[in-house]
């Protein structure tokens, strides 16, 4: 992929920051690369899903751009996700391309979240392009649960996906969105699992994007009941700042027994919008200032107008100013009409 330039700060001058009308300065991106996956779990995508022709999707040169300037403006940490990121072809062109901004000190950290499913190809190549750490999505890990959420997912396939990763020394957090009556038994072999490798492991309250339907309101499970749970059998402290050093949402707490962490991202019962620093861009350019909110900036057109950057550079800074609060998540039990959902948009549309 050829390398596109962006206009930089000047020499000896910080780059300039981006920050929200709350005070917020935004340094955390993420970046959908596509909106495909090989996997179709059943809190993310429906089983049919119809994606998006080539042609609305951001080329690699494209995506390449699009960060640079974000980095130009102040970003600090890149996350690529999905879909699926893994899936996209010549990603490890992009991967290789955006590593100039760790080795120049622009970027403080590339990484992505991902399944796991194509790992074992691509784990090696990641940590030689300058990534150190990865979140893994890892619901279950009974094999035929694990088919039964993500629809024909092999864990197996994901399982040696890790090992490669960690071989290949990679850090990893495990994600696991907690589901009430699918995972919420087995929580503590996922800690066992994650802690004697040396891994964290984030809990997820399911949130309200796309098509819920009412088995997904059944299914919600409120992470400060998995803590209570927890507290009974583990001895659990709450983690400083420094001990759980991440720009994610995740408080985190240490397992006495394990000396491991666990991190909780409770969007529902306990937001964490006050220190939000992140913003999201899709595949097809739409930049989400909220992943809770409908409200997003066409970035394409303004990548595409220009050679140039500076009318890319102008519709960032106007849609970080319409950057809310907060978002407005709210599960609503079906009463005869359908679940209530906040976002219609499915999960795999924003990436995350």
């Amino acid at each position: 992929m050829k390398t596109v330039a962006t206009e930089s700060a000047p020499s000896g001058h910080a780059p300039e920051g981006l920050v929200d009308p709350f005070g917020r300065a935004i340094r955390y991106l993420r970046v959908s690369v596509t909106d495909r996956c090989d996997f179709r779990c059943h809190y993310c995508m429906s089983e049919d899903m119809t994606f998006l022709p080539k042609k609305d999707v951001l080329t690699l040169e494209e995506l390449d751009r699009m960060c640079s300037t974000f980095v130009a403006m102040g970003t600090r940490k890149i996350r690529l996700t999905g879909g699926e990121p893994l899936v996209r072809k010549g990603l490890m062109t992009l991967v290789r391309s955006l590593s100039r901004h760790l080795e120049s000190g622009a970027l403080k950290e590339l990484t992505l979240t991902t399944n796991g499913s194509q790992l074992a190809t691509h784990a090696a190549d990641l940590a030689a392009a300058g990534v150190r750490r990865i979140n893994v999505s890892l619901d279950t890990l009974d094999p035929d649960k694990f088919r039964k959420i993500t629809r024909w997912g092999d864990l197996s396939r994901v399982l040696g996906g890790i090992d490669a990763a960690l071989a290949a020394g990679l850090r990893i957090k495990l994600n696991a969105v907690a589901v009430k009556g699918f995972n919420d038994g087995e929580i503590d072999d996922l800690i066992r699992f994650a802690h004697a490798r040396a891994m964290e492991l984030t809990l997820i309250e399911t949130m309200p994007l796309g098509d819920i339907g009412g088995e997904r309101v059944d299914q919600y499970l409120p992470l400060s009941e998995v803590r209570a749970d927890l507290e009974r059998r583990w001895t659990i402290s709450d983690a400083t700042r420094d001990d759980a050093a991440t720009d994610g949402p995740a408080r985190w707490v240490t397992v006495g027994e394990t000396g491991g962490r666990v991190g909780f991202i409770t969007p529902m019962t306990h937001n964490f919008c006050d220190s939000c620093n992140r913003v999201r861009i899709t595949c097809t350019g739409r930049l989400y200032m909220c992943l809770g909110q409908d409200d997003n900036a066409d970035l394409r057109q303004a990548l595409r107008e220009s050679d140039g950057d500076a009318s890319l550079r102008a519709a960032i800074v106007e849609a970080i100013g319409r950057k809310p609060k907060g978002h407005d998540f709210m599960i609503v039990p079906d009463t005869g009409a359908g679940a209530s959902v906040a976002v219609a948009r499915h999960m795999n549309t924003t990436g995350g």
